[in-house]
């Protein structure tokens, strides 16, 4: 089953570079079927504003139920992938 999700953040800062580096690896070294789409709420606001997305970076789980959400820094990816619930290949 296919993963949705949707990855907020703000303009093209170090900041945003680094989640947005940080999520497509996670997600290359997980198992699973995942769809990300990146969001600038800079160039979108009322995207997350509909959303109720309040800081960036944010990654949200749309698909499948129930929605989870990530705020922050997403380096440890242990954290993040629990959070979001799915299973990834760790390298200690």
């Amino acid at each position: 089953m296919q993963q949705l999700f949707t990855l907020y953040v703000a303009g093209r800062s170090g900041r945003s570079a680094q989640a947005i580096a940080a999520i497509e690896g996670l997600f290359r070294d997980a198992s699973g079927d995942f769809y990300l789409t990146i969001v600038d709420v800079l160039e979108d606001p009322s995207a997350a504003e509909s959303e109720r997305i309040l800081a960036t970076p944010t990654l949200v789980r749309t698909s499948p139920p129930p929605r989870q959400s990530v705020v922050g820094d997403f380096r440890n990816r242990e954290r993040v992938a629990e959070a979001i619930g799915i299973d990834v290949e760790l390298a200690r």
